[in-house]
C-alpha cells in the first residue's frame, strides 16, 4: 500500500500532469532513406575496389592529362596540316604558327609528366590551363559551346589535381591573415566538383534525342547534382565514371573508323577528353567531396 500511495502521489508511471506530449520517433526523411541505400552500395563498391584503392590517385592523374599527351602527339604527327590550318584559315603568320605549336607541344608534355609524377603540380596545372585557353583562341573555338563546356570539365579535373596535391600547411603573407592550404583545398574541391559536371550539360544539349539518350541524361543529371552539392558524392561520381566509360566506348570508338574517315580525329579527341574527366571523377572518389558538402555537414551534425 505504501508503494501504491507513493507512486500515486507523484503520478509516476502515469500521464504527464502538465500535458506535454510524449516524445515520438520521427520518420526518416527521403534524403536519409537514399543515404541508407547508397551507403550499402558504397560498402559493396569499397570491398570490390579495395585492391586498386592505393592506385586510384595515380590512375586519376594519368587519365586527366592523357588528352594533353594525345593532343601533343597529334600535333607532331600532323605538323604540316596544323601549320596550313593556322596560316590559311586562322591567318596567323608563318613564324608565329611554328612558335605556337612548339610551345604547346613542349608545355603539354612537360606539364603532363609533372602531374603524373606529382611534382610542382601548381605550375603544371597552370601550364595546362594556359594551353586550354591559348588553343581555344588559336584554333578559333572560344565560341564553340560544346568545346567550351568540355574544357570547363577538363579544367575541373585539373583543379582536382591541385586539391589532391595540397597538404596541410600554412603560408604567411605580410599584412594578411594566415592562409591554410587545407582551407584552399576545400574551395578548390568545390570548384572542381562544379566544373566537372559541365560535360553532361554539353551532352544533354547536343546530338539527336532518343529514349536511350533521355534515360542516360536524366540519370547523369541527377548524379551531377549529387556531385555538386556533395550528397553521396563518391557514389554519384562512381556512377558517372561508369556512364561516361560505357558512353565513351560505344560512341567515341575511333578505332573502328577508317584512317581517312572525316570524323576519326573528332571521335579520338572526344574519347580522350572524356578520359580526362573520368580521371577527375576518380580523384573525387578517392579524396571525397570536401567540407563544403552535404556529406561532411551530416558528419558534423
Amino acid at each position: 500500500m505504501a508503494q501504491i500511495r507513493g507512486t500515486a502521489g507523484y503520478h509516476l508511471g502515469g500521464p504527464n500532469p502538465f500535458g506535454s506530449p510524449k516524445p515520438e520517433v520521427a520518420d526518416p526523411s527521403p534524403l536519409d532513406a537514399i543515404r541508407e541505400q547508397t551507403s550499402k552500395i558504397e560498402d559493396i563498391l569499397d570491398t570490390v575496389s579495395e585492391p586498386i584503392k592505393p592506385y586510384l590517385p595515380a590512375i586519376g592523374r594519368f587519365l586527366i592529362v592523357v588528352t594533353f599527351l594525345e593532343d601533343a602527339l597529334r600535333i607532331i604527327t600532323q605538323w604540316n596540316d596544323q601549320l596550313v590550318y593556322l596560316n590559311s584559315y586562322r591567318h596567323i603568320p608563318n613564324g608565329l604558327t611554328h612558335l605556337f605549336l612548339i610551345v604547346n607541344v613542349v608545355t603539354m608534355f612537360a606539364c603532363s609528366i609533372m602531374v603524373i609524377v606529382r611534382k610542382h603540380s601548381d605550375y603544371a596545372v597552370a601550364g595546362l590551363m594556359g594551353v586550354v585557353i591559348t588553343q581555344a583562341l588559336g584554333y578559333g573555338l572560344i565560341f564553340d559551346l560544346n568545346f567550351f563546356l568540355r574544357n570547363l570539365s577538363v579544367i575541373g579535373g585539373l583543379i582536382m589535381v591541385l586539391s589532391d596535391s595540397w597538404v596541410r600547411k600554412t603560408k604567411a603573407f605580410a599584412g594578411l591573415p594566415q592562409l591554410d592550404e587545407k582551407d584552399r583545398k576545400m574551395y578548390f574541391q568545390l570548384a572542381g566538383r562544379i566544373l566537372l559536371i559541365f560535360l553532361f550539360i554539353g551532352f544533354v544539349f547536343s546530338g539527336e534525342w532518343s529514349v536511350w539518350r533521355i534515360a542516360v541524361s536524366v540519370i547523369g543529371l541527377v548524379a551531377c547534382i549529387m556531385v555538386v552539392v556533395g550528397f553521396k558524392a563518391k557514389f554519384s561520381a562512381t556512377l558517372l565514371v561508369l556512364i561516361l566509360s560505357v558512353f565513351n566506348v560505344l560512341v567515341n570508338n575511333f578505332w573502328t573508323l577508317h584512317e581517312h574517315h572525316p570524323h576519326k580525329d573528332f571521335a579520338k579527341y572526344d574519347f580522350f577528353q572524356i578520359l580526362s574527366i573520368v580521371g577527375g571523377l576518380l580523384l573525387l572518389v578517392n579524396s571525397g567531396p570536401g567540407q563544403f558538402s552535404i556529406d561532411e555537414k551530416k558528419k558534423v551534425y
